[in-house]
Formats: structure tokens, C-alpha cells, sequence
């Protein structure tokens, strides 16, 4: 066992936990007030589900024995015959290390996706969604990619820690489930503004530093290939966070903080499949390429009219489609040309339309059983409330203390579920409610 290598890898493998949380509190910024705990919530069930699937199934589906190139057997469910001595064949690092390594990448990735799907799906349909998607496309795709025999792999397409197997997977899953759910209530004509600017950049930045743990620990080594990576993964997002803000700045008169941590995660994306194989001008071109294009895109769900809340489309599909097709040209060591980069384009695009079908076949299924989409009234209300039972921010309590002061009666407080509670669900579509304020 190579010591320094397994405190490594495992140090990464909780840089990439801190992603999920830091996801999180990104897109919880994002949507409005009512939707804030519903939108944490479907980041962090992914950590609990993914985690037990992981090790039930999970690891041996997509690195187990291969079967015709397409998916691993289940000879190692539940991770039977390994112990804590077994060791990887090629990286001598614990196989304890590299399954925990690995389930942090599961647990990301169906949580990426949940931020299209915003303020309007069922908590629990939303769990289902979540489980049968991780099994039937994220553990194909990531054999594919990574696992020996996967098909992809053995065709040497360059994916060193996810464009193809996390982003555009989860990015062309999303847009499929979004398809079917369909619009929010009152999309493009009232508006839908994040509610929590600091959190966002809280959840930007959370995610920036837990990226070098995904990329440069996929190097499963305190290597050069190492170093590589984590110095291109710093180069890329800059560039990317200029790139958007450059764009925003032509297109819209101002740079946004929004804008910001948006190009940061699009510059992040667009470096992970890439960032190994490129020098530091090659991660420079990759990042503003990124995050201008990335901010163009982003606004062509208003053009071809399907509701990505949270923009999961315009930023980790688009951003993955740009890593993993511009390394094909901007590889070193003499990789690069036109036989690599179709190799790229078959790769990437071969996911896409894998996905796509399954995607929405899965959300079609969900929808039509159980039911995906929230019913109008609970929607209105507000997700967080039917759901959870609970609301972000106890308002109530604000405007208590205020009338105690001014000597006026306050109501009584009911359960989280009472009308008078905090930011009480009966308030929510009031256009002089506090809560449709800070909504808008």
C-alpha cells in the first residue's frame, strides 16, 4: 500500500462530499424563498440513497467483472470478497478508498440534476426518479468511461473525472425529466429571481474548492498528473468566471454576481474531462470559451421554451460538451488531431443520446405511476411547505417582534404547517405578503 497516495485519495474523496452540501446552498440561493428547503433537501437524499445503493449495487455495476463492454456483473454486491487489505491492481491504494472515491462522484452527479427541476416536483416521485435514474444510466455510462472493458474506455476517449460520464450525463438527463415535468407555474411572465445572492457565492465557492478533490484526485496518485490537473482546474474557472462576465458585460450592461459563480461552475465543468491532457494556455482557452458560450447558452431555454430552473442544461451540458470536444484539439504529448476528436464527439454524443432516452423514459414512468409534477395549489404554495413541513426563513417571528413592540396582538403560532406560522403558505401568493417580496 502506497501510503502517501491512499491519505490522498481519501482527503479527495471528502473534497467531493463537500460538493453535494456546497451544491446545495447553491442552487437553494437560486430559487425563491418558498422552495429554498425543498432544494436542499434533493441534494442531500442523494447522499443517503446513492451511498446504500452504491455499495449494494453500485460499485460492482459499474466496476465489476465487465459484461460485453456496456456494464459490470454484480460479483462484487455488497462488496463481497473485498476486505481492507485488498488493494487496487494498478494504483496501490485500498479498494476501500477507491469505492468511497467513486461513490462521492455517484452521489453528485443525479443531484446536479435536480436544480432544472425546481419549485415544482414531488419530494418523494423525486427520490424514485433519483434511485432508478442512478441505476439504469449513471452506472452504465461511468462503466463505459472508466471501468476497464467499458467501451468507451478501451476506444481511449479522454475523460479524466466526468465530462461525459457526470455533466453530460447529468445535464441531457435533466433537460429530458424537464420535458416531461413541464413549465412552472407563471415561467416567463412573473418574476423568478434568486432570493439569496451570499449563498449562492457561499455554494460557488464550496464547490470550487471541493472540485479539486473530483479532479485532481481522480489522478489516484499525489502525482504530477496531480498537479496537472488541480493547477488547470484553478486556470479554467477564472478564465471561465472572465469569460461570462465579459459576455454579460456586451449582452447586458453590468457583471452580475450571479454571473460570477455561474461562470465559475461552467469553467469547472468544461475543465474536468480535459484537464490532465491540456497545458495551462490550453485550460485558459477551455475556461473562456466556457463561460462565454456557457452565458449565451443559458438563455435559450427562453428562445426554445423548456423551463430549466436553476440553468442545469446551459451550464453542465453545454460546459461538458465544450471540455470533452475541445481536448480532442488541445491535448498534449501529441494526443490531439482530427482521429481523437471524433473519438471525443462519439463519446460525448453517444452518452447524450443514451441518456436522453432513458432520462425520459424513467421521468415518463414516474409521472405516469406516481406522479413527478406537484399538484398547481401545492406548487403555489410552495414546495417547502407540503413537503417538508417547514419553511427557511420564520418571518413570522420577525413581524412578532415588531408588533410586540408597537403594542399590537399577535396571533398565535400554529405547527410549521399553520397558515400563521412562519412564512405561512397562505401569505406565499399575496402581492403584499412579505414572503412575495423577497420572492420577486
Amino acid at each position: 500500500m502506497n501510503g502517501a497516495d491512499t491519505a490522498f485519495v481519501l482527503v479527495s474523496a471528502f473534497l467531493v462530499m463537500l460538493m453535494t452540501p456546497g451544491l446545495a446552498f447553491f442552487y437553494g440561493g437560486m430559487v425563491r424563498v418558498k422552495s429554498v428547503l425543498n432544494m436542499l433537501m434533493m441534494s442531500f437524499v442523494s447522499l443517503a440513497v446513492v451511498s446504500v445503493l452504491w455499495v449494494l449495487i453500485g460499485y460492482s455495476l459499474t466496476f465489476g467483472p465487465d459484461t460485453a463492454g456496456l456494464i459490470g456483473n454484480l460479483d462484487l454486491a455488497a462488496l463481497k470478497g473485498l476486505s481492507p487489505a485488498s488493494l487496487t491492481a494498478k494504483d496501490g491504494i485500498p479498494v476501500f478508498a477507491f469505492v468511497l472515491f467513486q461513490m462521492m462522484f455517484a452521489v453528485l452527479t443525479p443531484a446536479l440534476m435536480s436544480g432544472a427541476l425546481a419549485d415544482r416536483v414531488k419530494f418523494g416521485a423525486w427520490t424514485l426518479f433519483m434511485t432508478l435514474w442512478v441505476t439504469l444510466v449513471y452506472f452504465p455510462v461511468a462503466h463505459w468511461v472508466w471501468a476497464e472493458g467499458g467501451w468507451l474506455h478501451d476506444l481511449e476517449v479522454i475523460d479524466f473525472a466526468g465530462g461525459t460520464a457526470v455533466h453530460i450525463n447529468a445535464g441531457i438527463g435533466a433537460l429530458a425529466a424537464v420535458l416531461v415535468v413541464g413549465k412552472r407555474i407563471g415561467f416567463g411572465r412573473e418574476p423568478m429571481r434568486p432570493h439569496n445572492l451570499p449563498l449562492v457565492v457561499l455554494g460557488a465557492a464550496l464547490l470550487w474548492f471541493g472540485w479539486f478533490g473530483f479532479n485532481a484526485g481522480s489522478a489516484l496518485a499525489a502525482d504530477g498528473s496531480a498537479a496537472t490537473m488541480a493547477l488547470n482546474t484553478q486556470v479554467a474557472t477564472g478564465a471561465a468566471v472572465a469569460g461570462w462576465l465579459v459576455h454579460e458585460r456586451i449582452r447586458h450592461g453590468a457583471c452580475t454576481t450571479l454571473g460570477a459563480a455561474s461562470g465559475a461552475v461552467a469553467g469547472l465543468v468544461a475543465i474536468t474531462p480535459a484537464g490532465a491532457s491540456v497545458d495551462a494556455l490550453g485550460a485558459l482557452l477551455i475556461g473562456v470559451v466556457a463561460g462565454a458560450v456557457c452565458c449565451w447558452a443559458v438563455a435559450l431555454k427562453h428562445k426554445l421554451g423548456f423551463d430549466d430552473s436553476l440553468d442545469v442544461v446551459g451550464v453542465h451540458l453545454v460546459g461538458g460538451l465544450i471540455g470533452t470536444l475541445l481536448v480532442g484539439f488541445l491535448a498534449v504529448d501529441g494526443v490531439s488531431g482530427p482521429a481523437q476528436f471524433g473519438k471525443q464527439a462519439l463519446g460525448a454524443f453517444s452518452v447524450l443520446a443514451f441518456s436522453f432516452t432513458v432520462s425520459w423514459l424513467l421521468a415518463k414512468l414516474v409521472q405516469v405511476t406516481v406522479g413527478f409534477r406537484a399538484d398547481a395549489d401545492d406548487e403555489t404554495a410552495g414546495v417547502d411547505q407540503v413537503f417538508h413541513a417547514e419553511t427557511a426563513y420564520d418571518f413570522g417571528a420577525v413581524g412578532g417582534s415588531a408588533a410586540r413592540r408597537r403594542g399590537a396582538p399577535v396571533a398565535p403560532s400554529g405547527g410549521p404547517a399553520s397558515a400563521t406560522g412562519a412564512a405561512g403558505t397562505a401569505r406565499d401568493d399575496k402581492p403584499g405578503s412579505l414572503d412575495h417580496k423577497v420572492d420577486a
